[in-house]
């Protein structure tokens, strides 16, 4: 059987998985999570706090007005990275979309289990939404994003108050606790993002396994969630939920768009793949088009 994976992709996948740490320890896992190359040059980047929550905003046209105003939620499985990892990713972001991105530090489990990453992400949704007029933007542009755990962050915190938010812009989420979907098994090794990865985070996270504020496809109605855009990689476990998420919105009367990518693996998004450099310039033209 062929590879799945285009040779590129491959040969980034298995120098990755070569270096990475296996599941279950927290500190080496964090200290793999290093930053990749820089991004773009943004006009304005600053570190600040929104409402107890450390916040980096990044303003590609400081003095516009009525931009959108995204609210990036980062992944790592809810364990490790930050604002520095995802740095580049947001001042690309910010760069080829005009918005203002406010990137946010959420609390990290196992320390801090769920709730605690959910709630501050609502809380800098607040935040974002009250500040979007001195940042330039319009408190009616706001779009939740987030890569991997952090779409999970933004899909959760969409359900939670979806009067808020403009827009949801999700980077291979995990949605399903369970781990039950046909991707799991077909990709749960050799792809960088094992299943034995996924289940681990998934328990260092916490939270019910039902309660749709944790698994949000389980969520019972979908229907009056604003545009939502779901970025997949084809190779990766949580493909299936990311499909299975984008069918119920779309059943549910959602303007919903799934953008599946095939030859690649979880995390595409900020590696020198030609994947990741097509899925962010299509994410920034969808961001500038909100509202």
């Amino acid at each position: 059987m062929s590879d799945p994976l285009s040779p590129a992709a491959r040969r980034l996948c298995d120098a990755m998985t070569a270096g990475f740490p296996g599941p279950g320890d927290t500190e080496a896992l964090r200290a793999a999570a290093v930053p990749g190359p820089p991004g773009p040059a943004v006009a304005s980047v600053y570190d600040t706090v929104a409402d107890g929550v450390p916040v980096r905003v990044y303003d590609p046209e400081p003095g516009s007005e009525g931009r959108a105003l995204v609210v990036f939620l980062h992944g790592g499985g809810w364990v490790m990275c930050g604002l520095d990892t995802h740095d580049a990713l947001c001042r690309t972001l910010a760069a080829a979309s005009g918005a203002v991105v406010v990137s946010a530090d959420y609390r990290l489990a196992p320390e801090h289990p769920w709730p605690a990453a959910p709630d501050d992400a609502l809380t800098v949704l607040l935040w974002a939404r009250a500040e979007a007029p001195s940042l330039g933007c319009d408190p009616d542009r706001v779009v939740l994003a987030g890569d991997s755990s952090g779409g999970n962050l933004a899909a959760v915190t969409t359900l939670r108050a979806p009067e808020l938010v403009a827009g949801q812009l999700l980077f291979y989420p995990p949605l399903d606790a369970a781990m039950a979907s046909a991707s799991v098994e077909a990709y749960a090794d050799g792809y960088f993002h094992t299943a034995a990865h996924m289940a681990w985070y998934w328990d260092q996270y916490g939270g019910d396994p039902a309660h749709p504020h944790v698994s949000p496809l389980l969520a019972p109605d979908l229907s009056g969630l604003p545009p939502t855009l779901i970025v997949l990689a084809d190779c990766d476990v949580l493909r299936d939920e990311g499909m299975a998420y984008g069918r119920r919105l779309a059943a549910a009367g959602v303007d919903c768009t799934v953008q599946l990518h095939p030859g690649v693996f979880h995390g595409f998004l900020g590696l020198p793949l030609p994947a990741g450099a097509t899925a962010l310039a299509s994410a920034a033209a969808w961001v500038s088009a909100v509202g």
